[in-house]
């Protein structure tokens, strides 16, 4: 019977891990969507505007990031301007989403990006 007892605290083990793991989905999700309401209540430059239209209503930007792609049609560059909270992406001349600053700074400085 000692020979089980370290099996049997594994499956217990992994049935509690895996009772507490659509918490951490559902808590996911409850994020998400509170930020997702959250932007769509801003202000922020949406798909498919032009650049002079961006800078028309929202001012100059804090930088104007280097381009990056533009190796081909099918990679076409992309652009960022910086404005304060978020970043705004490009294809060519146009929005293709805006991107705010996540409190875990995972896109606050895309300038050091590779």
């Amino acid at each position: 019977m000692l020979k089980f007892k370290p099996f049997v605290s594994t499956i217990a083990l992994v049935a509690a891990l895996a009772g507490a793991a659509p918490w951490h989905t559902a808590r996911a999700d409850s994020l998400l969507m509170k930020r997702v309401q959250q932007e769509q209540g801003m202000n922020l430059p949406g798909k498919g505007m032009s650049m002079a239209e961006v800078e028309r209503r929202f001012g100059a930007p804090t930088a104007k990031l280097p381009p990056r792609g533009g190796g081909s049609k099918q990679q076409p560059v992309i652009n960022r301007w910086e404005y304060p909270g978020y970043i705004v992406y490009f294809e060519r001349s146009h929005v293709v989403h805006t991107v705010l600053n996540t409190p875990a700074g995972n896109n606050t400085n895309p300038s050091q990006a590779h």
